[in-house]
């Protein structure tokens, strides 16, 4: 089966398992602790696309949250790592930040990521509705 069609059979089924990465960690702290208190499960954070890269090989999440700004580093470039790297059946991808989509808009579009959040609407509702290809509720 397509990861696809597994991670929507899982959606109200059971807590999707994902990695968040963020360079800031009050943000991976609170993001955790918010997706938490709604039914999904953190099976790990990074701060980095190294640490990423190791904590997806680890744990095996079915979603992985990436903020576009990782500092030093570019989060499309990981989430192009993610997605047309070397791994059979990649996890879903979602880009999150804290710039609005509107300025960001061109970045979005060339990004092989399901769909992009803003920081402060992630929730686990949002997500879902995401990749089930529904508008954010």
């Amino acid at each position: 089966m397509r990861n696809g069609v597994v991670l929507a059979m899982l959606i109200g089924a059971m807590a999707l398992r994902a990695l968040i990465v963020d360079d800031n960690r009050q943000f991976l702290d609170a993001a955790s602790a918010l997706l938490e208190s709604q039914g999904m499960t953190i099976v790990a954070v990074a701060s980095s696309g190294e640490d990423a890269r190791r904590r997806l090989d680890e744990t095996q999440p079915d979603l992985v949250l990436v903020d576009i700004d990782l500092g030093e580093e570019s989060g499309l470039d990981l989430v192009r790592s993610i997605v047309h790297g070397e791994r059979p059946d990649p996890p879903r991808v979602i880009l999150i930040s804290a710039y609005p989509e509107d300025d960001i808009v061109d970045l979005l579009d060339a990004s092989p990521a399901v769909g992009f959040l803003s920081k402060s609407s992630l929730s686990a509702a949002a997500i879902e509705a995401m990749l089930r290809g529904e508008a954010a509720p």
